[in-house]
């Protein structure tokens, strides 16, 4: 192959790679009908313990930050039953995600939901 073609491959590899992550992102927009799903009429959860996310490798040599919203199903006692990203950077979204299923909430009468919010970053 020639050098012309090695660099029209190498930007073929590159635009191929953004769209791929462009897609992907796509899935982690945030949608109102999982904010529309929060115990509307409850009060909030207080957090007993707040854990912060790490800020990953990847994310550092990418030299990435933003706001990540998870959404949690706080069981009664406490404890975080289940953790989903609803929006946010794809990279990010993960260790959210863990610092989300970590997070205690005060005891309440029944089962809710909750909406996070982690702002990730170098100096988060």
């Amino acid at each position: 192959m020639c050098a012309h073609g090695k660099d029209l491959f190498s930007r073929f590899r590159v635009f191929s790679s953004l769209f791929l992550f462009a897609s992907l992102s796509l899935l982690f927009l945030p949608s109102s009908s999982a904010a529309a799903q929060s115990a509307a009429g409850d009060a909030p959860r207080r957090i007993k313990v707040a854990v912060k996310p790490e800020y990953s490798d990847l994310a550092k040599r990418l030299s990435l930050s933003g706001v990540v919203r998870v959404e949690v199903q706080i069981a009664a006692d406490g404890k975080v039953k289940r953790a989903h990203v609803v929006g946010g950077h794809p990279v990010l979204a993960l260790d959210a995600e863990r610092a989300a299923m970590l997070t205690e909430f005060e005891a309440g009468p029944k089962e809710t939901t909750e909406v996070l919010e982690f702002h990730i970053g170098p100096k988060s």
